[in-house]
């Protein structure tokens, strides 16, 4: 009798404990469920020969670069011709610094001459009121900091290719065949800190592409 009481109290205890058992932890969104299971899974990065050199750990090595904004060319755009008539120049051309740009990445690494636009004055004219421009000569616009750039071909009479360049002289962007005398803006979704201005088909005659790096001279 005190044998079977002693085995009743033991199943009432067990039955007891497993009423008070706690709560199981929220389930995680499936994102994060990921990430957790990479991060437990996954070993920690060695440390690169430079940072052990340096006696850092890998805790402290310097994070990776990130990579450029670059926006791909299309389709070869329709051919833009000269404006039937140029609007009048009223001042006449600016006497601009000179400069060269090589583009090294491309086949054969072409040049081209350019005049440097750097202040207020020479970028707001630009290329206004010409009426040719020599095959391998073009315009560099420039300012100090990176940011998106919108341009427009307000009397312009040249058609145009359009290059968006960062500080680092890496092509973010190409626009082809940008029409004359037209007061739309156009852009590159990408910070630069250069646009460079060339006769129209320049860039895809001479195999330029988004990504590509360039050197500019003066």
């Amino acid at each position: 009798m005190r044998r079977n009481r002693s085995r009743l109290l033991a199943i009432s205890l067990l039955l007891a404990s497993g009423c008070n058992r706690t709560e199981e932890p929220a389930a995680l969104p499936a994102a994060e469920t990921a990430t957790a299971a990479t991060a437990a899974s996954s070993p920690a990065p060695a440390p690169s020969a430079g940072a052990e050199a340096a006696g850092m750990t890998g805790a402290a090595s310097a994070a990776a670069p990130s990579p450029v904004c670059t926006v791909p060319m299309g389709e070869p755009a329709a051919v833009a011709g000269k404006a039937k008539q140029c609007p009048k120049d009223p001042t006449g051309n600016l006497k601009l610094p000179m400069g060269k740009i090589i583009f090294s990445d491309a086949p054969g690494s072409p040049s081209v001459t350019v005049e440097l636009a750097r202040d207020d004055a020479s970028r707001e004219r630009g290329l206004m009121f010409r009426t040719h421009m020599a095959e391998n000569r073009g315009m560099l616009f420039s300012w100090q900091d990176e940011r998106q750039r919108n341009f427009w071909m307000h009397n312009t009479c040249i058609p145009l290719d359009m290059l968006y360049i960062t500080k680092d002289g890496v092509i973010s962007g190409i626009l082809e065949q940008v029409p004359t005398l037209d007061d739309a803006p156009r852009g590159v979704k990408c910070p630069v800190a250069h646009v460079l201005e060339l006769n129209a088909g320049w860039a895809r005659a001479h195999h330029l592409a988004p990504g590509m790096k360039l050197k500019i001279e003066g």
